[in-house]
């Protein structure tokens, strides 16, 4: 069993709150009524169990939740292959790299591309 406690009753929301597709999202979720539980990354550091965990929930290898081509990443770090406990370590002390939003709702997970996809879950 993991970390991650989901409920059908609830969407949980993984995101960074100085994203605009995050704002949009939630501000989206809100006026359609939808029960959030937000997890803002910037402010609650996820384990490496967590982030393994969202990584399977999505069916996507941890390096693929990070995002190569955000600023933040090209600033600090090079296109390489780095060990599952790299990539862990890169977005714990550095969750503006992570791809996000994230919502999981029971066994549904979803990766945000748009703020409607919230309706989706």
């Amino acid at each position: 069993m993991g970390e991650i406690a989901t409920s059908n009753r609830q969407i949980t929301l993984y995101y960074n709150s100085n994203s605009v597709r995050a704002k949009q999202t939630l501000a989206y979720a809100k006026s359609e009524g939808l029960p959030i539980h937000e997890i803002d990354m910037l402010k609650t550091k996820l384990t490496g169990t967590q982030l393994v965990e969202l990584a399977d929930k999505l069916n996507l290898e941890l390096k693929d939740l990070v995002n190569q081509e955000h600023p933040a990443y090209a600033k600090h770090f090079e296109h390489h292959n780095f060990s599952t406990d790299d990539w862990i370590k890169m977005i714990q002390n550095n969750p503006e790299i992570m791809k996000q939003p994230i919502a999981l709702r029971g066994e549904i997970t979803i990766l945000v591309e748009t703020p409607t996809d919230i309706i989706k879950i």
